[in-house]
């Protein structure tokens, strides 16, 4: 998890939510790209760290902050990595759904709400429009919106590590599309948890929507897929069997 700014203030009630699940993490890491907030961190944040939470400083890496200084830290993953958003309340059963979803299927991305990428024509159609899926069959044309919950293989982590950096330069705003892109082409599928897509409760006050309602309102998820996804990635988006059970006039915003 990543959190910066005011939301420093809020980001305890997340981490709270996941540090008291049924299944707790091995380990807890909130990454910090600015050093005046490791000097700031609230009596919430440093009771927690005596609980085990680790707070790291590393460089700005904008909303990829919250998974990419991990893929960095090491050379060999023998855990997957389950990431979170700063302005969610997860509820307790949230991270054993991941674990359980990556114990039954250790190569493929698991996410509590994902959609399927929508190709018509030979193009990519518009984010915002995609359907949700309501069923766990995995496909390449699966996507996890990091927002829910999203948990990540060896095999993925390995994938990112190589792709390094080169996300600032393609697609610097929306994490979710470039790991998406990643899992696409090292051939790695995504599966929902559990047929239902979930979205968990927000905290109040925590104003960190700015960043999806800027990507989604403003079109930049779009932006950001036609700049990265080639001729034939959508072909292989296209490729008969990846669609699964869904339902019509669903939006992907909310």
């Amino acid at each position: 998890m990543t959190t910066h700014g005011a939301r420093l203030q809020t980001v305890d009630i997340a981490l709270e939510s996941i540090a008291r699940g049924s299944v707790r993490p091995r380990r807890l890491i909130l990454w910090l790209d600015d050093p005046a907030l490791m000097v700031r961190l609230t009596p919430q944040l440093r009771r927690l760290q005596q609980r085990g939470l680790e707070v790291r400083l590393t460089s700005n890496y904008g909303p990829h902050t919250k998974y990419y200084p991990y893929v960095l830290s090491t050379e060999e993953f023998e855990c997957p990595l389950a990431t979170a958003d700063d302005d969610i309340v997860y509820p307790a059963g949230w991270l054993a759904a991941l674990v359980a979803s990556h114990r039954d299927h250790p190569d493929t991305v698991g996410g509590h709400w994902v959609s399927v990428v929508g190709v018509d024509s030979g193009s990519i159609t518009g984010y915002s429009g995609w359907a949700r899926r309501h069923d766990t069959e995995a496909g390449i044309d699966n996507f996890a919106l990091g927002v829910s919950g999203v948990i990540y293989p060896p095999l993925m982590l390995a994938a990112l590590r190589r792709g390094g950096d080169a996300f600032l330069d393609l697609c610097p705003g929306a994490d979710d599309i470039w790991l998406h892109w990643t899992a696409l082409r090292a051939g790695i599928r995504t599966r929902q948890v559990s047929a239902v897509p979930r979205h968990f409760p927000m905290i109040p006050g925590s104003q960190s929507t700015a960043l999806r309602l800027n990507n989604v309102g403003n079109d930049r998820n779009d932006h950001w897929i036609r700049g990265l996804y080639s001729d034939s990635d959508v072909l292989a988006l296209s490729s008969p069997g990846t669609a699964a059970t869904l339902k019509d006039g669903e939006s992907n915003a909310f």
